[in-house]
C-alpha cells in the first residue's frame, strides 16, 4: 500500500448484511451532528428517509445549516463528548445504526495547533472509543453499520505536483497538528477494518464550504471582510495572509452526496478524496469576491498572517470516488459565494 489508506489489501469475508435491503429505511449515526457539516448531511439522510441518531455538546435550539432548514428536533439527539466512552456506547446503543458517519473533530487548523493535547483527544482517541464500540457489536453480530471516517486532504502535505492532482496514492506527509490526527484517525479505522471486518471507509475531502459555515474559515472570512469594505474609501484593501496557496473547492452540499454516495458504493478499506479536481489561489478567489460586492481587487499581503505551514497546493483528483460512486459536483463555486454573500447580507 502506497501511503495510509492508499489502498486495501484483500478485502475481509464479510459474515454480515451491512445495509438495509433498501437505501433509506434504515437508521444512521452521526458524530458531531450539529456542525457545519452535520446539518447538511442530517437534512440529506432525512429526505432519503433515514432515522437519524446525532451526538454534539449540547442539543442544538434552532434549525439545522441545512439548505432547506431541517428542525433539529426531527433528530434523536444523544449529548455529551466523544472523549467519554460512556457516552459514545450510548450514542450506539441509542442509534443501533445501519449506517455511521463520524463528524465529530477540532477541524480549525490553527485551534488544534494551539491546543494539540486536546486535537489528539477528539480526533483520535475519541475516534477510536467509537471504532471499539462499533466492532465489539459487529463481531458480536448485533450490528452491522457501513462506518465512514471523514479525514482531509491536509493529511497529503507538501508534494511537487508540477500541475498534477493529488490522487489517494500520494504519501500522507502531514504539516500540521489537525493533519496529523487525521492521519493517524485512518491509521486506527483500517487496523479495526483488517482486525475485525468491519466496513470502514475513508473519505478525504478537500476545501467546502457554503451556508452556515464559521467565519473563522477560509471563504467565509473572506466574504465577511470583502463586505465590511463596501463602505471604505476607494483606497481600502483586503487584508490577508498568504495569497499563492492553491485550493480545491466544493460546496458543502456536494460533500454531503458524495458521504451518502461512498456508505452506497464504496468499497470498505479503500480511501476517496472528495474534490473538483479544480484548484483556485487565495488570490484569485479574494478577487473574485471583491469584484462581487463591487470593489476593486485590491489586497494587500499581511506577513503577520502568514503561516509557514501552509501547503503550497492541495488539488485532488476525485477519479475513485467517481468511478465508484458516479458521483459529480452538482454546484459552481460560484454557488458557494452566492450562499455565502446571501447568508452575509440577509
Amino acid at each position: 500500500m502506497n501511503g495510509i489508506g492508499g489502498a486495501a489489501s484483500a478485502a475481509l469475508p464479510q459474515a454480515h448484511s451491512s445495509t438495509p435491503a433498501v437505501w433509506g429505511q434504515g437508521r444512521a449515526l452521526i458524530t458531531g451532528g450539529a456542525g457545519f457539516v452535520g446539518g447538511y448531511l442530517i437534512d440529506a439522510l432525512l429526505r432519503d428517509g433515514w432515522k437519524v441518531t446525532a451526538t454534539a455538546l449540547s442539543k442544538p435550539t434552532s434549525l439545522l445549516s441545512g439548505a432547506s432548514g431541517t428542525a433539529a428536533d426531527e433528530v434523536q439527539w444523544c449529548v455529551g463528548d466523544v472523549r467519554d466512552q460512556a457516552h459514545v456506547d450510548e450514542a450506539v446503543t441509542l442509534a443501533q445504526p445501519d449506517l455511521v458517519v463520524h463528524l465529530a473533530a477540532i477541524s480549525h487548523l490553527p485551534t488544534a495547533a494551539a491546543n494539540p493535547t486536546a486535537a489528539w483527544d477528539v480526533n483520535v482517541t475519541a475516534s477510536v472509543r467509537l471504532l471499539h464500540a462499533l466492532s465489539k457489536a459487529w463481531s458480536a453480530g448485533t450490528l452491522a453499520p457501513r462506518v465512514l471516517m471523514v479525514g482531509s486532504a491536509e493529511q497529503y502535505g507538501r508534494h511537487d505536483l508540477q500541475g498534477e492532482r493529488l490522487t489517494e496514492q500520494h504519501g500522507l506527509e502531514p504539516r500540521t497538528v489537525y493533519a496529523a490526527t487525521k492521519t493517524a484517525q485512518e491509521a486506527a479505522a483500517l487496523q479495526v477494518w483488517r482486525a475485525s471486518g468491519l466496513p470502514v471507509l475513508l473519505a478525504r475531502p478537500f476545501n467546502h464550504s457554503g451556508k452556515g459555515q464559521e467565519s473563522r474559515f477560509l471563504l467565509p472570512a473572506l466574504t465577511s471582510r470583502a463586505l465590511s469594505l463596501r463602505n471604505a474609501p476607494a483606497e481600502a484593501a483586503l487584508v490577508l495572509g498568504n495569497t499563492s496557496p492553491i485550493r480545491d473547492f466544493l460546496h458543502v452540499s456536494d460533500v454531503v452526496a458524495a458521504y451518502i454516495a461512498l456508505l452506497r458504493d464504496g468499497t470498505p478499506g479503500l480511501a476517496y478524496n472528495v474534490a473538483s479536481g479544480v484548484g483556485r489561489s487565495v488570490r484569485e478567489v479574494a478577487e473574485q469576491i471583491l469584484v462581487r460586492v463591487n470593489r476593486a481587487p485590491n489586497l494587500h499581503e499581511d506577513p503577520a498572517l502568514v503561516r509557514p505551514v501552509d501547503v503550497p497546493s492541495l488539488v485532488g483528483d476525485p477519479s475513485r470516488l467517481q468511478a465508484a460512486t458516479g458521483w459529480r459536483p452538482q454546484r459552481s463555486f460560484d454557488d458557494i459565494l452566492d450562499d455565502l454573500l446571501h447568508a452575509e447580507t440577509h
